[in-house]
Formats: structure tokens, C-alpha cells, sequence
């Protein structure tokens, strides 16, 4: 990831489980671009189609809850967002966005005073997140340089490959 990122917030409230990331009904396919399509289509209809790279998806508690399918954070990858920020993250998902490459952070401020629309810009380096529309900044916590690593080459599988040579 480069040092700076920015995009629009598109903004959720508290539980919003893996079933309204990517309803069950498209998990008979694991090609990205087709799950990118679905993405978030129960909980906001507009995103799939409205979503641009580089945007971000703020949210409350225990994002992520429910299931422990990666067709989640692979939707929502495949979009194009950029980070996920949420006051906290259902562990499985956590850990399978880290695997996808998916940048995951946790902030227990952001999702209460942002508005969809609000543009942001993420610093991963310095560990800051700025909303650009309210002029207010939040730290995040830094990931560890394996975990960063295993980001910015993509996932856990193009990270083994590299470790591999492969």
C-alpha cells in the first residue's frame, strides 16, 4: 500500500455479518468479479454499482460476524475498497481479510462521527486516518512488517509464493 490512500466513506452501523457482505445465494461461484457485483446488495443496494476504488467501508462493532466464508472479504476486495475500518472485527473475518490481502483496522471513534460520502485519506505508515470533509484525524494502529508484508504482496498465498520462489 502506498503511504497515502484516499476515498468516499461508505458508512454501516454494528453486526453487519458476512450474510449481507455476500448473500449466500452467490456463494456458488468464487470468481471475484462476479461476487463484486453482490457486494453488501443486502444491506445497501447502491454499493455494488456505486462503490470506486480506493473507497472505504467504516463501520460499527463485530463487522464481519457470521459465517467464516473468505467470499466476504474477497467481495469486498474485489470492489475495489480500499481498507475496511470498523470499531471492531468478528475474528475469522479479521483473519481471512489479512489473508486476501484485505486492509483491515480497527479505530473505536471513526464510525460515529463519519457520513457516507465523507472522503477520507489513510496513512497506514504514520498510523492515521484523516476525514478530510470534517477535518478531524484518527490513529490507527500500525500492522506489524510481516503482516504489512503479507498486504502489499496481495494475500497469504502470493506471499508463500514469494517466500517460496515460486
Amino acid at each position: 500500500m502506498t503511504n497515502l490512500e484516499k476515498g468516499k466513506a461508505w458508512v454501516y452501523k454494528d453486526d453487519v455479518d458476512t450474510d449481507v457482505i455476500i448473500p449466500a445465494r452467490y456463494l456458488n461461484t468464487s470468481d471475484e468479479n462476479e461476487l463484486a457485483k453482490h457486494c453488501m446488495e443486502d444491506i445497501d443496494e447502491s454499493f455494488a454499482s456505486n462503490v470506486k476504488k480506493g473507497d472505504f467501508i467504516v463501520a460499527g462493532d463485530n463487522f464481519g460476524c457470521g459465517s467464516s466464508r473468505e467470499h466476504a472479504p474477497i467481495s469486498i476486495k474485489a470492489c475495489g475498497v480500499k481498507a475496511v475500518i470498523a470499531k471492531s472485527f468478528a475474528r475469522i473475518f479479521y483473519r481471512n481479510s489479512i489473508n486476501i490481502g484485505l486492509v483491515i483496522i480497527e479505530n473505536d471513534k471513526l464510525s460515529d462521527e463519519c457520513s457516507k460520502g465523507d472522503e477520507l485519506e489513510l496513512d497506514t505508515e504514520n498510523g492515521i486516518i484523516k476525514n478530510l470533509t470534517t477535518g478531524k484525524e484518527y490513529a490507527c494502529p500500525p500492522f506489524s512488517p510481516e503482516i504489512q508484508e503479507l498486504i502489499d504482496v496481495g494475500g497469504l498465498v502470493n506471499y508463500t509464493k514469494k517466500k517460496l520462489g515460486v
